[in-house]
């Protein structure tokens, strides 16, 4: 484990890593993440097996803009208009997946076949490497799956140490809470976690 608590550059050593296939730890503006390039089939799995998370259980994935937003997800002007509102922030909004004649849509991994929970976050340091990488991220909290989220920052090296996971360290959490998770893909909106 690669535990970065004072790096010197976080921002790029974080989007070297995930580009070069790997899993990394990050402070987001919700609770601590587990982050790897939801193009990369070995990462994604990766996070399956340190969580233990079961395989039928999709994962959310942060995206930079709206634009991508839309490359992923079917938008509506309704919905559009809930997002807007919503975004940047502690919000996840789960939308029908997006699939053209004109333009397959990108091979994502560890997300539904026909849904995506997207998530545009506040968090200056997530947005720009975001931005740095280019490429949606799947994410979700550190932990073992079931198991309560860890919040202080010894007990995530504690227990993460045996994989080759980067660490991005913001000190310990207080109370934060992952993000709201709101389901638009029916006529009724869905609140899936307050």
């Amino acid at each position: 484990m690669d535990f970065s608590k004072n790096s010197k550059d976080p921002l790029n050593k974080s989007a070297e890593f995930i580009l070069q296939g790997g899993v990394i730890i990050f402070p987001t503006d919700t609770v601590y993440g587990f982050l790897a390039d939801a193009s990369n089939k070995k990462a994604v799995e990766k996070i399956y097996k340190i969580k233990k998370r079961p395989k039928q259980k999709p994962l959310a994935v942060f995206v930079k803009d709206f634009k991508i937003a839309k490359e992923l997800a079917e938008i509506n002007k309704e919905q559009e208009k809930i997002l807007k509102k919503k975004w940047p922030g502690k919000y996840t909004f789960v939308l029908r997946r997006k699939f053209t004649e004109v333009r397959p849509p990108r091979k994502l991994y560890g997300v539904d076949k026909k849904t995506i929970a997207l998530r545009i976050p506040k968090y200056k340091l997530l947005n720009d490497l975001l931005k740095k990488i280019n490429k949606p991220l799947v994410q979700t909290s550190v932990n073992i799956s079931g198991s309560h989220m860890l919040k202080r920052i010894n007990d995530i090296t504690e227990q993460f140490s045996k994989y080759n996971v980067l660490v991005i360290s913001n000190g310990n959490l207080r109370d934060n809470k992952p993000s709201k998770i709101i389901d638009l893909t029916q006529k009724n909106i869905k609140i899936v976690r307050k």
